[in-house]
């Protein structure tokens, strides 16, 4: 498809739009609509909340009449499904666009092309692929949702130069800056959920929760904690929902933290450990698009270990610790570099002191 530049500027426009929902949308997809008529901009929106408007009402709402004739360029397909909104499809035909520019295609099945299709039936010109890359990125989580029925899974580490993310004794705050640390709690905040694991919980009492950012709601507060051995006085269980994943049955534990409010989910896997890749569907089924992992080595190195990661995103203290200092993943030996874990970069960026490196895998 040939845009024009002109496309591209107000896509890019309705890209900035829908990234005003990246704290907020959830489950729902970050969606952002511009409405042009004559060359002029006459309405934009963004779907802010789920159970609100979506973006294609909001924008039409501002434009009114100026709507008819006009251009929407929206983020993502129109949806064309009753859900607690009436289809986004309905809006724009009733308002008379008669061209929809979009940057994908939606891949929740209730939609997945239906959209295009009426709009399409409608007499309405349709065009997409315009920054798509660039939508897709922002809704990424929602799209593994969608498409493989587990969340993208972000797992976040603070480190040393040499790679250690605590001394020996344990000791770990703070190795990082406290920008790079705010700079942590924005990639909490735009998670849906935020999981640990027992030994983390031990050892630093986290909160798991987003501080250093405003956002209208606390991600989702995710443990595992095979044997039910967490203390029911733990920050975690002060305030907000927490789920516990646990490998098996512990009736008595199980009373303590249910009655601190926590919700326990047991799902076994064959060495009474908690079964890591079902845990990500159960997390999928309940609407987390995108899950945020702090946790000590030896988590991290199941998670990688059973491909539960699909991103790394690593910030490098200007500090040397030495080989005492405790690790970024527990692994078993590697004996042939063409069998190592193959990252890419993804981008390279500097925070306060520290270097924030994002990696995806390879594969």
């Amino acid at each position: 498809m040939d845009f024009s530049q002109i496309d591209r500027e107000y896509m890019a426009r309705a890209l900035g739009l829908a990234a005003r929902g990246l704290y907020s949308t959830s489950p729902n997809p970050r969606v952002g609509c511009v409405i042009v008529r004559d060359g002029a901009l006459v309405g934009e929106g963004w779907h802010e909340a789920a159970g609100q408007a979506h973006a294609e009402v909001n924008a039409l709402r501002q434009a009114g009449e100026r709507a008819r004739g006009a251009t929407a360029y929206v983020t993502l397909e129109p949806c064309n499904h009753h859900g607690r909104t009436p289809p986004c499809t309905e809006a724009l035909i009733e308002a008379g666009v008669t061209r929809v520019v979009a940057a994908m295609l939606d891949p929740n099945p209730l939609v997945a092309g239906q959209g295009f299709a009426r709009l399409m039936n409608a007499g309405i010109r349709v065009e997409q692929g315009l920054l798509e890359s660039d939508a897709r990125e922002i809704n990424i989580g929602f799209v593994s949702r969608m498409t493989r029925s587990r969340p993208w899974v972000r797992m976040k580490i603070a480190a040393s130069l040499d790679g250690r993310t605590a001394l020996a004794n344990g000791q770990s705050q703070w190795i990082t800056s406290q920008a790079a640390r705010d700079d942590g709690h924005h990639w909490r905040a735009r998670a849906c959920a935020v999981l640990t694991g027992i030994g983390t919980l031990r050892e630093d009492d986290p909160q798991l929760s987003a501080r250093a950012v405003q956002t209208p709601r606390q991600p989702l507060k995710v443990l595992i904690d095979s044997r039910l051995e967490a203390p029911p006085e733990a920050k975690l269980f002060q305030s907000g929902r927490t789920l516990v994943f646990a490998g098996g049955p512990q009736p008595e534990r199980a009373a303590v933290l249910t009655a601190r409010g926590a919700e326990i989910v047991m799902l076994p896997n064959a060495n009474g450990k908690v079964e890591l890749p079902d845990m990500l569907s159960e997390l999928a089924r309940r609407g987390v698009n995108e899950l945020h992992v702090e946790a000590g080595s030896k988590l991290n190195g199941s998670m990688l270990r059973e491909g539960c990661v699909d991103e790394l995103l690593v910030y490098l203290a200007p500090m040397l610790i030495g080989d005492a200092g405790q690790g970024m993943f527990h692994l078993p030996e590697v004996t042939e570099l063409a069998k190592a874990a193959r990252l890419v970069v993804a981008e390279v960026a500097t925070v306060g002191d520290d270097v924030r490196i994002r990696m995806r895998m390879k594969n």
